[in-house]
């Protein structure tokens, strides 16, 4: 590809270098510098990539793009490398992202769940759909791993490329913070961006809930309709100043667009009301709680924005189904029942455990820990909450990584201090889970909290195997 075309909409010129030299490849990532490339500058939290500027040029790399000057014969200056990274990296696939229709999500808890229910809706209406999120990415049926939330732009707009390829007309995607904030989504617009809502979480990178909501923000000015959560607290915010359409959804208040109303639970699902202007259709879920009302409400709107008719959605989600890891149940065949859930923030723990003290007719055994090297604070708030809504918690280690377990899981029994809520710990998780399994009680709901569909478990620099089933499996015959 030409170095024309590739800064094209970067807002770079090579002023003293021939535009139309050949690019061979492109990277961020000086290890793989080659004769030809391009080779651009990232400032990582850890490692500045101008440090290998120089050596680069000497690798043979063709252009450089740095955020100073370097005194490089071949370097193009921006003032930010990541976004110029971000539209260099869907120049090259040939902005994928033009030929689908983008649907964006943003939002601590709810993103997993939407997205899923958004790509079986618009496929339940005949579509072709690609979804990149937290559990997997998805080309139509097929499965993709997924290493984080949101890719790095590379990675990112190869995957849509490949949608593009094989014939997807929309692509569902969870956009997290960090991407937003470190414009790995630049040169995505998309269609409709929709904000679940904004609770505690990732203060270790964005340091205040004011910072975390800005980088949420920025969604909504990268896209033609924002949808929001009219009863989240930073609704107002997100809607403040935008230059999108912007359209609402709520249970509890009259004045958004879509509301859900006359809800009812059910210990399988939930079923509600869904009103629109002079429209209304009957809803009955198949994911159980009041969360999955908000997340079907987010979907439902999508949906509509997109063009699908209004009795249409209603059918459609109804038919989808849950998602791996998130409130699910785990088949015990005896009398107590076991739920998987992903919750990993305050909010997260606070909503499923209320929801499973509506279905339940026994105890809440909760069991949760924390994450290692994330935001310490959010700890003890969750043993508060465990402790409010149970009437057992078991603490243990969630994704320690290089962190001590016993210390995170201080950490978090100082919100059990003065708790008449009884509790055990148990820092190894697998012996954790033994235990609850081998002490249930007729009529409990276990709520093994925190991993959700992850498979494993991060301890120091190890990645050990670690499925919840699995091990629910072994501890059921155990008994």
């Amino acid at each position: 590809m030409k170095l024309y075309d590739l800064l094209k909409d970067t807002g770079m010129k090579a002023v003293a270098m021939d535009e139309d030299r050949e690019i061979t490849s492109i990277t961020c990532d000086s290890r793989r510098v080659e004769p030809g490339c391009l080779f651009v500058c990232i400032v990582g939290t850890a490692v500045d990539g101008h440090r290998f500027a120089a050596a680069a040029e000497e690798a043979g790399a063709a252009a450089i793009v740095t955020q100073r000057d370097m005194g490089l014969r071949t370097q193009l200056v921006t003032d930010n490398t990541r976004r110029a990274w971000a539209q260099i990296c869907a120049n090259w696939f040939g902005n994928p992202a033009q030929r689908l229709h983008l649907i964006g999500v943003t939002g601590t808890n709810g993103k997993t769940t939407t997205t899923s229910l958004i790509k079986s809706m618009l496929e339940y209406d005949g579509h072709k759909v690609g979804l990149i999120g937290t559990i997997q990415n998805m080309v139509g049926a097929r499965a993709l791993p997924a290493e984080r939330t949101t890719p790095d732009p590379y990675d990112l707009q190869s995957l849509l490329a490949l949608m593009v390829m094989e014939g997807c007309d929309y692509c569902v995607m969870e956009v997290s913070s960090h991407a937003l904030d470190q414009q790995r989504v630049e040169g995505c617009f998309c269609e409709i961006g929709i904000f679940t809502n904004l609770t505690q979480d990732h203060l270790d990178y964005h340091h205040t809930m004011e910072n975390y909501l800005a980088a949420k923000k920025r969604l909504f000015h990268m896209c033609r309709v924002g949808i929001v959560n009219r009863d989240d607290p930073s609704a107002a915010e997100m809607m403040r100043e935008v230059p999108c359409e912007v359209c609402s959804f709520s249970v509890d208040d009259d004045q958004a667009d879509y509301v859900a109303r006359n809800v009812r639970h059910r210990a399988d699902g939930v079923d509600f009301e869904l009103l629109g202007v002079g429209q209304i259709g009957r809803v009955r879920m198949r994911i159980p709680g009041r969360f999955s009302v908000y997340n079907g409400l987010a979907a439902a709107t999508a949906c509509l924005k997109a063009g699908m008719a209004f009795d249409r959605v209603v059918e459609a989600l109804s038919a989808a189904e849950g998602v791996k890891g998130r409130a699910e149940v785990v088949p015990t065949g005896r009398d107590f029942t076991v739920v998987i859930d992903y919750a990993h923030t305050p909010d997260g723990l606070e909503n499923i455990c209320r929801t499973l003290k509506e279905c339940g007719t026994g105890r809440l055994v909760t069991l949760f820990g924390c994450g290692g090297d994330r935001d310490k604070t959010k700890r003890p708030i969750m043993g508060r909450i465990a402790a409010q809504l149970s009437d057992f918690v078991i603490v243990t280690s969630d994704n320690p990584r290089s962190e001590q377990p016993d210390a995170i899981i201080a950490d978090i029994l100082q919100g059990l201090t003065d708790t008449k809520t009884p509790y055990t710990v148990e820092t190894n998780r697998v012996q954790a889970i033994r235990w609850a399994i081998a002490n249930a009680q007729p009529g409990d709901t276990l709520l093994l909290a925190g991993k959700g569909h992850e498979t494993y478990q991060l301890v120091g620099d190890e990645v050990l195997h670690l499925d919840e089933r699995e091990v629910v499996a072994e501890a059921l015959q155990t008994l």
